[in-house]
């Protein structure tokens, strides 16, 4: 079976095709990096849009989610942004965890896998 990457770096690819599925790996914000969890939760889930229409997919196909966020303070102000994004009656299997991220101004960050 092929494999395809999409943004391929020396480090990392932002998205994996693997027969019938597409991995994304965490996407931070980076015009809103220091902003609001709004802000960088908006920027991201556009960059989980924008991958997965070039892997030849949308977000009703969306299968699992990992969001680690790095304040659960902030937890309802992310959630009001995802629950306007996710596709309705298609929410995928979702994991949300408190966490350190590689930056401390990215206040979240989401994995997504979805199938095509």
């Amino acid at each position: 079976m092929s494999i395809k990457r999409i943004n391929a770096g020396p480090r990392m690819s932002q998205a994996v095709i693997h027969g019938n599925t597409v991995y994304l790996s965490g996407q931070v914000a980076t015009k809103s990096a220091g902003g609001s969890v709004t802000e960088q939760t908006t920027e991201i889930l556009q960059q989980i849009d924008d991958l997965l229409a070039a892997a030849g997919t949308d977000k009703s196909k969306a299968l699992s989610a990992g969001i680690f966020i790095t304040d659960l303070g902030t937890f309802a102000e992310m959630n009001a942004v995802w629950d306007g994004w996710v596709s309705a009656g298609n929410p995928p299997c979702r994991t949300t965890i408190e966490t350190k991220l590689a930056s401390p101004k990215y206040a979240i960050e989401i994995s997504l896998i979805a199938a095509i």
